[in-house]
């Protein structure tokens, strides 16, 4: 049992690495030949905008202090896609508690 635990915690640790290098659900993966612009705002938030074919497709958020998000324009028109017809755009949503 004493040689087999390093091995499991080197495995263990690994697969955590491997777990948080790219969110699954990332939108900028199904991009090809995008132009990115990235700029970092005054309160440390670093936005990237994607852009195929002169059209915006993705803006990617990562807040200084919190958890990356996405803007998404998902019927191809160079526009964020709105709630509603003229309403905002979608709010992003984080989950706080889980059980």
């Amino acid at each position: 049992m004493r040689r087999t635990a390093p091995l499991l915690l080197a495995l263990s640790l690994l697969a955590g690495c491997a777990s948080m290098s790219m969110p699954a659900d990332d939108p900028t993966l199904a991009l090809n030949n995008a132009d990115v612009t990235t700029r970092t705002m005054d309160n440390g938030d670093v936005v990237s905008e994607y852009r195929v074919a002169g059209l915006l497709r993705v803006v990617k958020i990562v807040p200084k202090g919190g958890v990356t998000y996405y803007l998404t324009d998902d019927d191809n028109d160079g526009r964020l896609d709105h709630r509603r017809g003229d309403g905002p755009v979608n709010p992003v949503q984080y989950k706080i508690f889980s059980w």
